[in-house]
């Protein structure tokens, strides 16, 4: 009885598939004109879980930065890199590239299982393999963009172009960035340019799953590495050296751990079908270096991936929390040039202010402005006013106060704007009144 041969790599693209329509599809969809993730750079907001935040809220980009960081650190001491295989964009490019567009439609290679060879001398198949790959760059680059420029912006700003220059540039520089990377630098960007490689083997320990050669099984091909033997002695390898002729970054996985491994287990695929012929398994596994040693069952439980989870939760549920206890208005208090104005033989004083009230909730509300000192009045305006959802409206906002001494010549208050219609609608913001100095109410009252 055969053994089952293992298919990494078709089960990569379906992922692949998977993936690609959830990171298009995501960009359309829309709760209340608010989208899943929107970092709008244009309109100065921020759309997280179908819910607006203006700028002066992107408290929450650290929440999302920390959580991004330590997740990929939970990922990797968990399943090695398995980013780079089954989700980077480089790697899945390249697949199109390389295994759909130059080895099955220009014929550039004879086949999927040999990358080592070098792409057959054709050289209009070549430069019609890139000019197929470029309007995939485009409509990458596009989707890359609706992250921070929402698609139905998108598109009405690409049909005018001349009054959108920055935004062309931007997607055309972006989509040459991918095609280079992918046409030219290939796997390159994996092996020297890409920091998780070199970062990732601090987070490795004995636990984290990898791509492995079973020197056990197999037997020693590299010792200090330098190749000893193509074909070990009483091991179970046979040197046909199938692992090495389908890796994608050109290693020989049977030397160990490498920092250019993107654990595509395109080497398990093709061990396991060698192997399979002699009705024995894969030499080359997903495991760790103590699953293979000890034959021990894999501990997904260890201290190290029990801290991750627990600051993921925690950083999730501050998230959430500043999420749902965002401001619903903002204040923004802005002093005129006249410091004040004198009435009354100068027994009135009035500080004048230019305030920016911005309605950050989801519905229109009628707005008033009051002084919570009751040394302090407000004159104008005398009548609320209204804002609509997500607007800001600038006010003229003048204080009057009865002209006194004070020992700083201007005194600290506060200024509580709320909406009429609604009590939880409200701010409260510092600002300062300015009194004139003795000598100068003195001259005014002469």
């Amino acid at each position: 009885m055969m053994l089952r041969i293992t298919n990494y790599f078709k089960k990569r693209v379906v992922f692949y598939a998977i993936l690609t329509c959830i990171i298009f599809i995501t960009p359309f969809i829309r709760i209340n004109g608010n989208h899943l993730f929107l970092l709008s750079f244009d309109k100065k907001m921020l759309n997280l879980f179908f819910v607006s935040f203006n700028t002066n809220e992107l408290y929450l980009m650290p929440f999302l930065l920390i959580m991004m960081f330590v997740f990929i650190f939970f990922i990797t001491n968990l399943l090695g890199r398995v980013w780079c295989a089954w989700s980077c964009p480089q790697t899945i490019f390249r697949v199109i590239f390389r295994d759909l567009i130059q080895t099955k439609i220009f014929k550039l290679y004879g086949g999927r299982k040999n990358k080592q060879n070098n792409a057959r001398d054709k050289i209009f198949a070549k430069i019609f393999s890139v000019a197929l790959f470029y309007p995939i760059s485009i409509i990458a680059a596009s989707n890359f963009l609706w992250y921070f420029i929402p698609p139905e912006d998108f598109f009405a700003y690409i049909k005018e172009p001349s009054e959108h220059l920055i935004l062309i540039g931007i997607l055309f520089f972006l989509s040459l960035f991918i095609t280079f990377d992918i046409t030219y630098i290939k796997e390159n960007f994996c092996a020297y340019i890409c920091p998780y490689a070199r970062i990732q083997s601090v987070m490795f320990d004995n636990d984290t799953k990898s791509v492995i050669y079973d020197e056990s099984r197999g037997g020693i091909i590299y010792k200090d590495g330098l190749k000893v033997s193509k074909k070990p002695v009483g091991g179970e390898c046979i040197g046909c050296e199938a692992c090495v002729k389908v890796c994608p970054t050109h290693i020989d996985i049977r030397k160990g751990m490498q920092l250019d491994c993107i654990n595509c287990l395109e080497c398990a695929d093709a061990c396991s079908s060698v192997q399979a012929r002699f009705n024995r398994p894969s030499l080359i596994s997903w495991s760790s270096t103590k699953e293979i040693k000890t034959k021990e069952k894999y501990n997904l439980l260890r201290p190290r991936t029990i801290i991750y989870v627990v600051v993921l939760i925690a950083m999730f549920i501050g998230l959430v929390y500043k999420a749902e206890h965002k401001e619903t208005m903002l204040l923004n208090i802005n002093r005129t040039t006249e410091l004040y104005s004198l009435e009354d033989d100068g027994k009135i004083v009035n500080n004048a202010y230019l305030v920016l009230f911005h309605n950050t909730s989801d519905k229109d509300h009628r707005f008033y402005i009051q002084s919570l000192d009751d040394d302090i009045k407000v004159i104008k305006p005398k009548k609320d006013f209204r804002v609509k959802a997500g607007e800001k409206v600038k006010q003229i906002v003048v204080l009057s106060s009865e002209n006194k001494k004070v020992k700083k010549h201007h005194k600290h208050i506060k200024l509580k704007a709320y909406a009429l219609d609604d009590e939880k609608v409200f701010t409260i913001q510092d600002t300062i009144f300015i009194y004139p100095k003795e000598k100068k109410w003195k001259e005014k009252k002469k």
